[in-house]
């Protein structure tokens, strides 16, 4: 299984989406400070999360995700099409 998935800083002012085949050990590198655009988010949280069955098919949807460029977007997306089920 893979997953696109949405991190965002603790005022929700700024977003990372990224893809994996292994979230937990993906969220664990954020952590960790081996991500570069991530490093300087002081505290972040995992706000959103698709499942995929093959990494190409997260790519893409995580290419989408980035291409459309606004905030507004990412926000109404975690809000109303929330994955996670917050």
């Amino acid at each position: 299984m893979c997953w696109v998935y949405v991190l965002s800083d603790e005022n929700n002012s700024k977003y990372y989406i990224g893809s994996t085949n292994n979230l937990s050990r993906r969220i664990k590198q954020h952590l960790a400070g081996h991500t570069r655009s991530t490093r300087v988010l002081k505290t972040y949280n995992l706000v959103y999360k698709e499942t995929f069955d093959n990494i190409d098919d997260a790519r893409l949807r995580e290419k989408k995700l980035k291409s459309y460029k606004s905030h507004k977007y990412i926000s109404w997306l975690i809000k109303n099409n929330n994955s996670m089920g917050l």
